[in-house]
């Protein structure tokens, strides 16, 4: 299975609620809103199963709003 498809079914498994998309410029977005384990929970998968994909990784930490509902895949 790709990664965005992965991270879907991780996030779904760990009850993150966001979206994935690739980038224009081959990166890869990533918003997720959870509890902070959740979260760490998550990277943490995500980068056991893709550890040599992933050359760079930038995090900015916001406040959650509660407005994502389910994970998704945007295209």
């Amino acid at each position: 299975m790709g990664f965005r498809f992965t991270a879907k079914e991780l996030a779904g498994d760990l009850g993150i609620s966001g979206w994935i998309r690739n980038l224009a410029d081959g990166r890869v977005e990533i918003t997720a809103e959870a509890e902070e384990d959740a979260i760490g929970d998550f990277l943490k998968k995500i980068y056991e199963y893709f550890s040599r994909y992933i050359q760079d990784v930038e995090i900015e930490w916001l406040p959650a709003k509660g407005e994502l509902k389910g994970f998704g895949v945007n295209f």
